[in-house]
């Protein structure tokens, strides 16, 4: 079977006599789990996000080896927009993701530049405000939403593009309480659905939802049992 991602001996450095950010890693993805990256600051775990959802090599270029394999296709022969279709990408911080005046014309930007009918964008909107909760945000304006709705707000945006693979990358890092508790609702909901979830985490307490966790270091990922992942922080915090 097919697997939605698969990473093969995957090396990647910013410069020729750079140091390697990512380090020899092997990854298979099942369909419909929720995968956590654990990790201290600088290991490596955003360079392996743009890696997965085709900013590198597409966007950001370096010395890359090894493979990345959307739905068995390797991600350096597909075109950003295919990639978008298919594997989506939240980031820490809201802010850098929204940009339109509604909360509705965000939502739409990315169907838009796919060039669907008005009729299917709607649907769309529709679909990723209910999946969300947003709906009855749907004609403000992002800059007056709290920073947990301003990041349900950016994956509704993402899940407009309907893609099977959704990479949370430190997304829960800026919000309160109440905002976490509601974020991991929606990943739930979206994992119930089928969608493969990929969370990549500086904090244990967001690891309740994991079924798998890694952790990396020095480039480098080690599946580690996510009741023991306090031991791992803390012995490579002390090194």
């Amino acid at each position: 079977m097919i697997k939605p991602l698969e990473i093969r001996g995957l090396y990647f450095k910013y410069i020729e006599k750079g140091p390697d950010i990512i380090n020899g890693i092997d990854l298979n993805l099942e369909k419909g789990g929720i995968l956590s990256i654990l990790g201290l600051s600088g290991c490596g775990k955003t360079t392996l996000c743009y890696c997965m959802c085709g900013i590198i090599p597409h966007i950001y270029g370096g010395i890359i080896n090894g493979e990345v394999r959307i739905f068995g296709k390797p991600v350096e022969d597909m075109k950003l927009p295919t990639i978008s279709t298919r594997v989506g990408i939240v980031f820490q911080d809201p802010d850098t993701q929204l940009f339109s005046p509604t909360v509705e014309d965000e939502i739409a930007f990315g169907p838009e530049n796919l060039c669907l009918d008005r009729f299917q964008i709607g649907q769309r909107i529709d679909e990723s405000l209910k999946i969300t909760g947003m709906s009855r945000y749907r004609l403000s304006h992002p800059e007056k939403l709290s920073g947990g709705e301003k990041q349900l707000v950016a994956i509704a945006s993402v899940l407009a593009l309907k893609p099977e693979i959704i990479i949370f990358d430190e997304s829960l890092s800026q919000i309160d309480d109440a905002g976490k508790v509601r974020l991991k609702e929606t990943i739930l909901e979206l994992k119930d659905k089928g969608k493969t979830i990929i969370m990549v985490e500086h904090d244990m307490d967001n690891l309740d939802i994991a079924d798998r966790v890694f952790f990396m270091d020095d480039g480098r990922l080690k599946e580690i049992d996510k009741d023991r992942a306090g031991d791992a922080i803390g012995l490579y915090s002390r090194r």
